[in-house]
């Protein structure tokens, strides 16, 4: 037993013992390392490593906020990729392909299933050259490829594996980046079909890196849709047709490295290999169920169907996603997540908080960028929220508390990465100044971090993909103001405008979620939004099928299907970018067709609502709307139909001659009586008698008392806006409602403008009253196509008669009235009516929202004080009358030319089109 004992206490002392001798090691080692780290935080990790992109001697896709350019072809054909475009080189031949219904020919014949031990590995351009030779003699031939976007900004391809009937192909993207190019002709020739799997992001990024675009393409996922598969990835069909398992873990691995480990071999080769074999497969099932369906002349053609879709992708254009100020919409990503998990902080501190986390995200940006690193690479969300909440004053304490946040992250950093990365340990001091305030008192970050990096005596190595950045240096945005004076007060206030628009009426969310609804023989449908996907689901009409991007399977028999209108509008997925530019940071919905107008349509012809309604910056709202304004006016010119109904008629004189003389301009009306009301004892008599002889021509030349103005002042005048002036002005309006027009609350229009309560803060006279339009709702994200705009008020009435430019209104004091008209006048007011009445206004409250089915069904017709009244219904019925309802559609397409020419669209979704026949 003593013996025993003895043994015990030895093994614990020897094991104590061991444990405090690791303890000292590791902390040595960790105490060096951080004099090392503080001893050298003044010189660049980028000096020392070198990465593979580093020897690549030209890049298509840099680090810059400049747009990505496309190749283009001179006048002679040959590509000037100097030059750059924004348009797809090859839409001419994708869309032929579409339009001759072309099907995909595979045939493999007697080639093998399996997969031996042979592959060609192609490193020297004379190879590439020789496999050029060897495809351009194929039908077909299998693509995959694999990317690396841990150690670089925009990621870029690794490799790229081709096969054929014969042979597997390897080609070293890395050692042969600057001669990709020489495979272009084959990529494009559209008599040889391009086999691909899920192309969707191999499209995108052949353009980015090679230049490289696919004419003629077969994805084996589109046909997994078509054919409704319960999965459509590769690595279910590898084995249900192959009986081959594949780990797909091996796709994250760093396809960077030379030479590649017998492992990552046969993983790229796999996914290449069996691609044709694959194919031919599901094209036979495709043609099985073609040769099935033979009930009807209109059917539906299954193998046309995979072939359009996968050919759909071909369209897509590679573009450079670029923030309108760097990092923020990762800060207010985590400011949003922070919140939501920790409460909400007090106003000093959420303040301080946000500011933090929004210049780290701004330093993590340009990092990434001026290092060619991927953002998680640099620093993670969770030490950016550690950091700004705990604001560490010195080195070490930086240093730990990365350390300690990234140890305990839930979801945990790879062994790739480390913690802190050699980009904060090459600048741990810009981090301390940044969190001590120091970094930036006057101007912005972006130049004092690009001149401490790439300046004259820069610390940073300047390379191929950050010298753009310095270059274009004065083509960034601009992160803070100068506290100086502006040269130009009016181009400021117009630039305050904007971003005060943006911020306060851009989609606040995603438009398109891209969902898919399938009918229940597995046709697509249509793409859709999550709400609706939870509406089917929740009343057990559909079954899920796919979760992500989630799909569902409709259990009934669909009313329609897009097949049998023949177009490709309806099931194609769609980006939320601007389609005019490309702008993904902010956009509004516009309607290409005005509501005042489509309002007025007979219901079925409104049913085609998404294909009008599109996306778009502030900027190309602006232009698009000035020129559909412009041509509203040359509709009126040519229908011989008023645009604005200039006058108003008390109910006094309905017994009246209806005359010019008998009316008044309605927002003349409530100028003159707010002007009479406020300063009438003050004003010049000749100026006070000119504004009561307006008032009392619209009460038919009588003599008026003060309750005669108030209630003029009221025409137009919502409930809610009587309260809030009730209560600005503490007098009460319930003794005047007689003659006073209202409008029911909670009627208003579901499709108006946002409401501006102070027109001058958006600065309309500046922007030329784009952003007060009848296409924008106000953080909405409804596709609804009732109502009809109006800036400040609408007009409930009993009776409406509309003669030219005259219109008679009979006023209520009801508010419950359900039968409500308005009127519209002249928007060629002066600053001062517009900013009088806007006093009046308050800005949209969210109870004026209503759904266009409601809205349709109490079939209000309400017309706007700023609007275009009974315009729009007078030409649309003037076009049913003469032309029919074929009239109507070619009315449609006027306005689609009238967009298409005013904006010159570059990212319309597939299948848009002028002629679209509704």
């Amino acid at each position: 037993m003593n013996n025993e004992h003895k043994t015990r206490v030895a093994f614990t002392i020897a094991t104590i013992t061991t444990a405090a001798i690791i303890s000292i090691i590791f902390t040595v080692r960790r105490r060096t390392r951080r004099k090392q780290l503080e001893s050298s935080s003044n010189s660049c990790y980028s000096h020392s490593e070198q990465k593979p992109q580093c020897t690549f001697k030209r890049v298509l896709a840099d680090n810059s906020y400049t747009p990505f350019k496309h190749l283009s072809f001179n006048a002679s054909g040959s590509n000037d990729a100097e030059k750059g475009s924004n348009l797809h080189p090859f839409e001419a031949e994708i869309t032929a392909l579409l339009t001759n219904n072309h099907q995909p020919e595979i045939e493999l014949g007697a080639k093998k299933l399996e997969m031996n031990d042979s592959y060609v590995w192609v490193d020297t351009e004379m190879q590439l050259k020789e496999l050029v030779d060897v495809l351009s003699n194929e039908r077909f031939f299998g693509v995959d490829t694999e990317q690396h976007s841990l150690r670089s900004f925009l990621g870029f391809t690794g490799l790229v594996q081709i096969s054929t009937q014969q042979d597997d192909y390897l080609i070293d993207t890395i050692a042969l980046h600057d001669s990709m190019e020489i495979l272009r002709p084959v990529f494009a020739n559209p008599s040889i079909c391009k086999v691909f799997h899920g192309a969707d992001n191999d499209v995108l990024w052949l353009q980015r890196d090679f230049h490289i675009y696919i004419v003629n393409l077969f994805d084996t996922s589109k046909a997994c849709e078509v054919l409704s598969k319960p999965q459509k990835s590769l690595a279910y069909l590898l084995e249900t047709y192959c009986g081959v398992t594949t780990n797909k873990l091996l796709q994250r691995e760093d396809w960077r490295q030379r030479p590649l480990s017998a492992e990552m071999v046969q993983y790229a080769r796999t996914d290449a290999h069996y691609l044709l074999y694959i194919a031919n497969c599901l094209i036979i099932e495709l043609k099985q169920l073609d040769n099935e369906n033979t009930c009807s002349d209109d059917k539906f053609h299954f193998v046309l169907e995979a072939s359009r879709r996968s050919n759909m992708i071909c369209l897509q254009l590679f573009t450079k996603e670029i923030e309108a100020s760097p990092g923020e919409s990762a800060a207010l990503s985590l400011y949003s997540r922070h919140q939501s998990n920790q409460g909400s902080p007090s106003i000093s501190d959420e303040t301080q908080f946000l500011y933090t986390v929004r210049q780290l995200c701004t330093w993590r940006d340009l990092m990434a960028r001026i290092h060619d690193e991927s953002l998680k690479y640099v620093l993670s969300d969770q030490a950016i929220v550690a950091l700004a909440s705990q604001l560490p004053a010195s080195h070490s304490k930086i240093y730990n508390t990365i350390v300690q946040t990234d140890v305990n992250a839930e979801t945990g950093l790879t062994s790739f990465i480390p913690s802190p990365s050699p980009v904060v340990c090459s600048h741990l001091s810009d981090i301390s100044q940044l969190l001590a305030n120091e970094l930036v008192k006057h101007g912005d970050i972006y130049s004092v971090i690009l001149q401490k990096c790439l300046g004259q005596k820069g610390s940073c190595k300047l390379n191929i993909f950050n010298y753009a950045l310095l270059v274009n240096s004065n083509l960034r945005p601009t992160l803070s103001y100068k506290h100086s004076s502006l040269k130009n007060p009016r181009q400021h206030s117009r630039k305050a405008s904007r971003n005060l628009f943006v911020k306060k009426f851009s989609c606040k969310s995603p438009v398109y979620h891209n969902c898919r609804i399938f009918a229940n023989d597995g046709r697509l449908l249509c793409y859709c939004d999550r709400k609706k996907l939870e509406w089917y689901l929740s009343r057990d009409l559909a079954k899920l099928v796919d979760e992500e991007p989630p799909a569902i399977m409709l259990l009934f028999e669909p009313k329609g299907r897009p097949e049998d209108e023949g177009n490709d509008f309806y099931i194609q997925s769609k980006k939320n970018i601007c389609v005019g530019c490309g702008e993904g940071n902010h956009y509004l919905r516009y309607r290409i067709i005005p509501s005042c107008y489509r309002i007025h349509f007979p219901e079925h012809l409104k049913s085609h609502r998404s294909h009008d309604i599109v996306l778009l910056c502030v900027d190309c709202h602006e232009a698009a709307h000035a020129a559909a304004e412009k041509y509203k006016r040359k509709v009126a010119s040519e229908f011989g139909i008023p645009l604005y109904v200039r006058r108003v008629i008390h109910p006094g004189q309905e017994t009246e001659k209806l005359n010019d003389e008998g009316g008044v301009s309605p927002l003349q009306l409530r100028s003159a009586a707010l002007a009479l009301l406020n300063h009438g004892p003050r004003m010049p008599l000749n100026r006070r008698e000119e504004l009561t002889e307006i008032v009392k021509r619209y009460y038919g030349g009588r003599e008026i008392s003060e309750e005669d103005l108030e209630s003029a002042l009221q025409v137009g005048m919502r409930p809610i806006e009587r309260r809030r002036y009730e209560k600005k002005r503490g007098v009460s309006f319930k003794h005047s409602t007689g003659n006073a027009a209202a409008v029911p609350e909670g009627e208003n229009h579901a499709d108006c403008a946002p409401r501006v309560s102070n027109v001058d803060t958006l600065n309309v006279d500046t922007l030329n009253g784009s952003y007060a339009n009848e296409e924008t709702r106000s953080g909405d994200n409804r596709q609804d196509d009732s109502g009809e705009p109006s800036l400040i008020s609408d007009l409930a009435v009993d009776k409406a008669t509309s003669n030219g430019n005259t219109i008679l209104i009979k006023t209520t004091d009801d508010d419950e009235d359900d039968h409500d008209e308005a009127v519209n006048v002249d928007e060629s007011l002066n600053r001062k009516q517009q900013n009088v009445v806007s006093d009046l206004s308050d800005s949209r409250d969210e109870e004026s929202l209503r759904d266009e089915d409601s809205t349709q069904a109490k079939h209000h017709s309400k017309l706007s004080l700023l609007g275009h009244g009974p315009h729009g219904k007078q030409v649309v019925d003037h076009l049913l009358k003469e032309y029919g309802e074929d009239g109507v559609r070619e009315f449609c397409q006027r306005w689609r030319q009238v967009f298409v020419d005013a904006l010159k669209p570059r990212f319309l979704p597939g299948g848009w089109d002028v002629k679209h026949r509704i």
